[in-house]
């Protein structure tokens, strides 16, 4: 579904990416772990097009995301690609409900139809008594839960997630993680998480190990 090819990227003269190429299958849950400066977040902001590679391409279902015009590529991105970052991002003058639908309304779906859209994942992920909830009147968790479900709501190929768990406690982090596996249970939905938390990083099907601008190895999760 998705393929990176000799990817590169430098900033100013220090070179992040030295050449990386790797490969996601759809309704696969792939970690990308390694030392801090490794380029972890930098892989993943190209793979989500939010940054442009040096060199290489990046292309889902065959095509070379990096060939769309700006415009092109902001609307392939709205409608592909979910992203959940460590802090959720919610905009804090919205309700919960709200933040969730805005994505679908950029795509171009009613309010109506947004806002139903975004009940419904809310209610799924336990939410149902917070819709109209702005965030600063929720939970590190809850917030972070509702991050998921906007990252959700335009039944995207791929959900981009860096350090997803990495402001929550204990105990919210564990449902955190129990979440991505649940939904590629239920929706058969794609993750690449980029985390520093070695349990949920072996949980993975396959936990991709990047040092100093490459990838070291590949292992796989023992978990069946």
């Amino acid at each position: 579904m998705i393929e990176v090819k000799n990817v590169r990227k430098s900033f100013d003269r220090l070179e992040v990416l030295k050449g990386v190429s790797l490969s996601v299958n759809d309704g696969e849950i792939v970690s990308i772990v390694g030392p801090s400066g490794a380029g972890k977040s930098t892989l993943l902001q190209i793979m989500g097009s939010l940054d442009r590679p040096d060199m290489g391409e990046v292309c889902f279902n065959g095509s070379s995301i990096f060939k769309l015009s700006a415009n092109e590529m902001a609307k392939f991105r709205n409608r592909n690609i979910g992203f959940v970052f460590q802090f959720h991002r919610l905009l804090p003058e919205f309700s919960l409900l709200e933040n969730v639908a805005i994505p679908a309304m950029i795509a171009g779906e009613s309010r109506r139809e947004a806002m139903a859209k975004a009940e419904k994942l809310l209610k799924y992920l336990g939410l149902e008594n917070r819709l109209e909830h702005r965030p600063a009147q929720l939970s590190g968790g809850e917030c972070q839960r509702g991050a998921v479900a906007r990252s959700l709501i335009n039944n995207p190929e791929v959900v981009l997630a860096d350090e997803p768990s990495g402001s929550l406690d204990t105990t919210n982090r564990q449902e955190l993680h129990k979440l991505f596996f649940d939904l590629r249970r239920d929706m058969n939905q794609t993750f690449v998480i980029v985390t520093h938390d070695e349990s949920l990083a072996e949980a993975a099907d396959r936990v991709i190990h990047l040092r100093d601008g490459q990838i070291e190895k590949i292992t796989k999760s023992n978990n069946d």
